[in-house]
């Protein structure tokens, strides 16, 4: 079956990451890293303007499986990873011949310096990295040059001085070459270097506030402000190594469910090194969550003995059984084995990329056209159609103890849902929390405007709620004379747990419930869930924007001059309503009139 691009498209995020494209035998491609995932990958898909390889690449793609990483740094560095590991056909012609950059401190010297390095590690030394590029290494050798001042000249020009270069002159440099810094002061300087390159700035950091309090203590006040210098210089350096900065061999584990499915992204890391992911689907009931599906993954991932066991694994929900599988793994890798759910630092940031990345492939999932087609005949089948139901609309109300009600409207297809045919409506007029009055209100809005030809019928109207809900959109479509939709309540079961919904047929009250692992419920409770979630935003908004707005306005009369005295008056809002009229005469602006409207309109809000 051919890739359907335009589906996959439209749920693509536009966050950094990157993207893996596999044939149909599940093969790997291509690997690409992107700043925008969406316009990186739409890239491939454009009518014209292509090339006759990336023609070629794009008629053999199945399957496209992304991996959200949190800057364009982490994605580059994933990327050469994975092509180190994979060497997909279509990277190698486009492979750089250059290999990522390292900064080396030579070993062999009386005198170490610090350089930019490529390629093999044949020197004896330290060698820190990878950087994902040849500016990054210099912009880092550039801020230890003016900060620790460990020299960077080649060997040959070093050996050959005679006097201080201007590098030393300028205060970069500590002019080793020419017996201008001590042995033990030049040792002093490579370690701190040492501690900055390793990621330790924090302990760097402190040993220089010692170093700055001791010589201030001894009136060395000279040495204490070079000291002072180069903490503040610190203190503006971010990490250029980005996700790679922890050492561990350790698998991360992120499950989300939503819609009927769900998946787990699998990140693969050693010695501190994203190597590389994968995405699975495991087979899921709608009343599972993830801590349920990582309990019944965990195992079958790692004990069928195909997967190395790492020595920790993180997840970011903890299984019931987790102690019970730690043990299991423990005996079976013959070494500690860990599982856990809590983690900060580079561990936090590699677990929520993972999280990203598992809510975004899980969205691909479900809006790809593959799925939506089995779900969408599945509800062909059980509603007894003709053909597939081509849009499907769905409604619900959302208020807080009848403030604020808000009814939504949310749009699908065939291809998942059409974000930009979704409508909200403020709802007015009516008794607090009357939700029949609510969905009165809002189903004709929405459907006088289609029955006068100004939009799209859909072919299937759901309704979140029972059957009170359910006939009042038959009555509102009735009075529109609208006989092509079918209308359908979604309600909640006796458990109010996902898989166990009422559906409510609109023409004959007829009530039944679908097995919790039918393709058509998975549909009608992912448009139901989005339905809520759209209602919800924007009742939320609309009661934040009510609550941030002053009782004062909408008094006829009364301006924002007026307003402002009134509250320099009486100091708050709750001081003017408080206030008999003869009070309110008393501020500047305010005639016994207007003392009185404003009086009047204040008591008629309270009642």
């Amino acid at each position: 079956m051919a890739f359907d691009s335009k589906a996959y498209l439209s749920t693509l995020t536009s966050r950094p990451g990157v993207y893996q494209m596999y044939d149909a035998d599940g093969e790997l491609l291509y690997v690409g890293k992107a700043k925008n995932l969406k316009n990186r990958v739409t890239s491939y898909f454009r009518a014209s303007g292509l090339t006759a390889k990336t023609m070629a690449l794009v008629n053999r793609i199945s399957d496209i499986q992304v991996t959200v990483t949190t800057t364009e740094v982490d994605a580059l560095l994933l990327e050469h990873n994975l092509i180190k590991a994979h060497l997909p056909p279509y990277n190698i012609s486009l492979k750089d011949d250059k290999s990522y950059p390292y900064i080396y401190l030579s070993s062999q010297d009386r005198w170490p310096r610090l350089g930019l390095h490529r390629g093999p590690k044949r020197r004896k030394g330290e060698y820190f990295g990878p950087y994902p590029s040849a500016g990054a290494v210099r912009s880092t050798l550039h801020l230890l040059q003016k900060v620790l001042k460990v020299r960077q000249c080649q060997d040959s020009y070093f050996r050959n001085r005679s006097r201080p270069c201007l590098q030393y002159q300028i205060g970069r440099c500590s002019g080793p070459c020419v017996g201008m810094v001590s042995d033990e002061d030049y040792a002093e300087q490579v370690d701190k270097t040492v501690l900055f390159l390793k990621g330790k700035s924090q302990e760097l950091m402190s040993r220089l506030a010692d170093e700055m309090e001791s010589a201030s203590s001894d009136l060395r006040f000279e040495e204490a402000a070079e000291r002072r210098d180069q903490l503040m210089q610190l203190q503006k350096v971010q990490s250029v190594q980005g996700i790679e900065g922890v050492r561990g061999n350790l698998d991360i584990l992120a499950a989300v469910v939503a819609g009927g499915a769900a998946c787990v992204q699998v990140l693969f890391i050693r010695e501190a090194r994203v190597l590389g992911s994968r995405t699975y689907y495991p087979p899921t009931r709608l009343d599972e969550d993830a801590a349920a599906v990582l309990e019944a993954f965990l195992p079958l991932f790692y004990l069928s003995g195909k997967q190395v066991i790492p020595n920790e694994i993180i997840v970011n929900q903890l299984p019931e059984g987790a102690g019970a599988l730690s043990e299991a793994l423990t005996f079976r890798a013959g070494r500690r084995v860990e599982v856990r759910a809590r983690v900060r630092d580079a561990r936090g940031r590699w677990l929520e990329m993972a999280q990203q990345t598992a809510e975004t492939n899980l969205n691909a999932h479900l809006s790809g056209k593959q799925t939506m087609a089995g779900r969408l005949e599945s509800l062909r089948r059980e509603l007894d159609l003709d053909d597939p139901p081509a849009r499907m609309e769905c409604f619900d109300i959302s208020h807080s103890s009848g403030e604020a009600t808000v009814a939504s409207c949310v749009v699908f297809d065939n291809t998942g849902p059409l974000k930009a045919d979704y409508r909200k409506f403020n709802i007015e007029g009516i008794q607090a929390g009357d939700d029949y009055a609510a969905m009165q209100q809002a189903l004709e809005r929405r459907y006088k405007r289609l029955a006068a030809g100004e939009g799209r019928l859909p072919d299937i109207l759901f309704i979140d709620g029972g059957k009170g809900q359910v006939a009042q959109a038959r009555a509102v479509l009735d009075e529109y004379g609208i006989e092509s939709v079918r209308v359908l309540g979604v309600a909640k079961g006796t458990t109010r747990k996902a898989g166990f919904e009422t559906l409510i047929d609109g023409d004959s009250g007829e009530e039944s419930v679908l097995r919790g692992d039918n393709p058509a419920l998975h549909l009608i409770q992912q448009i139901r869930d989005e339905a809520h979630r759209f209602a919800i935003t924007g009742h939320r908004a609309r009661r934040g924007k009510a609550r941030r707005t002053s009782t004062l306005e909408g008094i006829p009369g009364v301006g924002a001059k007026r307003r402002r005295e009134l509250l320099r008056h009486f100091g708050s809002a709750a001081g003017v309503s408080g206030a008999r009229v003869e009070e309110l005469r008393k501020v500047e602006g305010i005639s016994s009139t207007l003392a009185q409207t404003i009086y009047d309109y204040l008591h008629s809000v309270d009642d």
